[in-house]
């Protein structure tokens, strides 16, 4: 079975052969906007047109997309075949007792939030927004602003059912399937197709979080800040990349516990990007302006807030298409995760090097990490986790070569969930157990039925 095909051979399907079985020609994009790949595509509503997708035409290589949040190839099958699985999103099954909760791969976590929420339960874990799919959160192991203590999302998967290109249907646990569980936990959707997921919810007091903000002057200041949070139950940090000498990381720390009392939390308003912005928007002076605001709107002895989940989780979401705002040619996230000890200078060097490119956004995130994470490509580990945007431009490559390199020499890990320039050896070196993964599909995919983008690039067949 052929790996891919060419583009050219993509756009020569006749488009009326492809919709009689369920497919059509479609030019996708991940969510960073850096690249599209034209492919074939299925967008099923019901399981039995998931098993008849199967049936790819022509012999193409196969991929599951849920949302498409990915920042870029991991959720891109250039010349080969995607299934859509967004619109397979029923809640199955709830039991309160346990806060178990069944739901098909379609399910975001938006939906967990608007159905369980009011009963008093939250996901575990969240990303930073809350129209990430559950399948998609499963195959990149996604974390949330609780992983110092939480971990990952794998961590709270009972089990999952997984469609393999064979059409055989599997319930895969950690105990009925040690290394299938593995492999596609953080596999990045190369061990088939999740159907369905069983996660453990957590139970909160109300819908709110009591949040504090404090304003911290340098990197040490943000640092000591962390440490001094290590048992809050949320804390994220926004760091200014632009910031140079003896304000190099300086940023506003964010701790939050859940709240006793429920707050008030208005209909969600939300707005909309709408085209892409002209590059001379997003500049070095634009950038630093934005920053030294909202550096100070947060005071150095800090302001506490009660604030709804929805809003301390997902403070973006209220802007549809932000995406846009890079201008047509997109961006790329560099988003690493660097060991305690050896990880501090490094953080030190990345800071340096990103400032003195001028070439970062106003969006740059610090984290702490805790225990490293159940899947073989799992990103979490115990360190300190960098996230940053950077413009799509002729010189991103060489910047973020320099920023994979100083993480490679740390022993850090970059995230393939927002990563697209990532190397094979850089890969190789931050995954040490890829061919545990390579292992378990060849045993479930041994004709390679499934692939990607980002497989391709790191050489995964």
């Amino acid at each position: 079975m052929p790996d891919t095909m060419s583009a050219p051979e993509a756009e020569a399907v006749p488009a009326e052969a492809l919709r009689g079985r369920g497919w059509k020609q479609a030019a996708l994009q991940p969510w960073g906007r850096n690249t599209t790949a034209p492919c074939i595509a299925a967008r099923p509503e019901r399981m039995r047109e998931l098993w008849a997708a199967l049936d790819v035409p022509e012999g193409r290589a196969l991929l599951a997309r849920g949302a498409g949040r990915s920042y870029g190839d991991a959720c891109l099958n250039p010349g080969g075949a995607m299934v859509l699985t967004e619109r397979l999103d029923r809640i199955l099954h709830f039991d309160s007792a346990t806060g178990l909760v069944v739901a098909e791969p379609g399910v975001t976590f938006a939906d967990l939030l608007t159905v369980f929420l009011p009963r008093g339960f939250v996901a575990p874990v969240s990303p930073g927004t809350a129209f990430v799919t559950l399948g998609g959160a499963l195959a990149n192991d996604v974390h949330g602003k609780n992983h110092h203590l939480a971990g990952s999302i794998g961590e709270h998967v009972a089990w999952f059912e997984l469609l393999l290109p064979d059409s055989r249907h599997l319930r895969v646990s950690a105990e009925s399937d040690p290394e299938l569980f593995r492999a596609t936990i953080g596999g990045i959707g190369l061990t088939g197709i999740i159907t369905a997921v069983c996660l453990r919810l957590v139970p909160v007091p109300s819908n709110a979080l009591v949040v504090r903000r404090t304003r911290m002057p340098d990197l040490d200041h943000f640092l000591a800040g962390f440490a001094a949070a290590a048992e809050a139950s949320y804390s994220v940090g926004w760091i200014d990349a632009l910031a140079t000498g003896a304000t190099l990381g300086r940023g506003v720390l964010e701790v939050a516990e859940p709240s006793e009392s429920p707050v008030a939390e208005p209909s969600p308003r939300s707005r909309s990007f709408p085209i892409d912005a002209p590059e001379v928007l997003l500049n070095g002076a634009t950038v630093r302006a934005f920053n030294e605001l909202y550096w100070r709107r947060a005071p150095m002895e800090g302001r506490q807030q009660v604030l709804p989940y929805r809003r301390f989780f997902y403070p973006l979401d209220t802007i549809h298409g932000w995406n846009r705002m890079y201008g047509k040619r997109g961006f790329h996230q560099f988003q690493c995760v660097l060991p305690f000890g050896p990880g501090e200078m490094a953080l030190r060097r990345l800071l340096e090097t990103i400032s003195a490119s001028g070439n970062a956004s106003f969006l740059a995130v610090l984290k702490v990490m805790g225990r490293e994470g159940v899947g073989y490509l799992s990103f979490g580990k115990p360190g300190y986790s960098l996230a940053l945007d950077i413009p799509a431009r002729a010189e991103s490559p060489a910047l973020f070569a320099t920023l994979e390199r100083i993480t490679r020499d740390a022993g850090g890990r970059i995230y393939l969930a927002k990563d697209s320039l990532l190397s094979a050896e850089g890969f190789a070196e931050m995954y040490p157990e890829a061919h545990r993964l390579q292992a378990v599909r060849a045993r479930v995919d041994p004709d390679g039925a499934l692939s990607s983008g980002m497989s391709r690039r790191f050489g995964l067949g």
